[in-house]
């Protein structure tokens, strides 16, 4: 790269593909029933991306969130409508419409918080009767949280469909690690770079749970209602934290300190990544390539990478 230090990039994996966004630009990558790689790009041009308050220190981490949850809704839906369509181009044409994305999102929210939010709190209601301090308490009530995080993630690794998205999902973190690394853009080159990586969506949710454990132990114990409403309205502010001190552990990854904080979270990765094959490989090339052209062409000339 020049000594230049990379910009950072993310990504998601979806059904058979891959979408990787960056600052102004995303693109999904969808290996299609025919072979072909089918790749669908689009500009970031919403306030969200350019208001001056969205780039704000912890609000940044909520808005990114919330349009991660936006974006990967409507990769998903493409790429399952790439493996349904009779062709390429019928595929790039479906979308889905504006209130039927943001009413999945918001399901998808309502169901996530009472799972791994409300329900520990429900549970604590029962065993705080055995518990001496709110330290304790809360500990507790995290160790509950972090077991149905996991037991969930692990369940699912489980059905033969999402063991494949985790293969794409093992792709793209090899992808951004190569492009970070300032390796070429090849299936080969990419191949010997690492499962994990430091800005891991699994990642973050571990630091949320380590971020509301610190957070929610100064408010002690709280009634039921107050604790469900603490626990539900806080969410911002636990995401936006959390979502800062990943963003600082990224770019000082080179400091052993810093790597031995972010172990257990490189750890759990392994549940939901596996070795991707070389065509899944391909395919996360082909969705950080179109980013890449769209916002660093010297970067995209620099990788001198071949798809297939």
């Amino acid at each position: 790269m020049n000594g230049a230090e990379p910009r950072l990039y993310g990504g998601q994996a979806v059904l058979e593909g891959v979408m990787m966004r960056g600052r102004r630009f995303m693109a999904v990558a969808v290996r299609a029933p025919s072979g072909e790689i089918v790749v669908r790009g689009e500009p970031l041009a919403g306030r969200a991306y350019t208001a001056r308050w969205a780039r704000w220190p912890l609000v940044r981490g909520v808005v990114l969130l919330w349009e991660q949850l936006a974006l990967g809704t409507r990769s998903l839906v493409f790429s399952a409508n790439v493996a349904l369509a009779e062709s390429a181009d019928a595929a790039r044409q479906v979308d889905l419409p504006a209130r039927a994305l943001w009413g999945t999102i918001l399901v998808a929210l309502a169901g996530a918080t009472a799972l791994f939010f409300v329900v520990p709190v429900l549970a604590m209601a029962y065993l705080d009767r055995f518990l001496g301090s709110a330290v304790l308490s809360n500990l507790v009530e995290k160790g509950l949280r972090l077991g149905l995080v996991l037991g969930y993630i692990g369940g699912i690794g489980l059905v033969p469909d999402i063991r494949r998205v985790f293969q794409y999902h093992g792709a793209e973190h090899k992808t951004i690690n190569a492009y970070e690394a300032g390796a070429p853009l090849t299936v080969a080159s990419v191949r010997a770079f690492p499962l994990e990586h430091p800005r891991c969506g699994t990642t973050f949710l571990l630091l949320v749970v380590l971020v509301s454990f610190l957070l929610f132990t100064l408010l002690g114990q709280p009634p039921l209602v107050e604790r469900i409403l603490s626990r539900v309205l806080l969410i911002p502010v636990v995401a936006g934290l959390a979502y800062e001190f990943i963003r600082w552990a990224a770019r000082q990854y080179h400091r052993p300190l810093v790597r031995t904080v972010l172990a257990p979270g490189l750890l759990v990765q392994r549940l939901t990544t596996r070795e991707p094959d070389d065509a899944q490989i391909a395919v996360a090339i082909a969705a950080l390539r179109a980013v890449l052209a769209a916002e660093e062409p010297e970067a995209l000339r620099r990788t001198a990478a071949t798809v297939s």
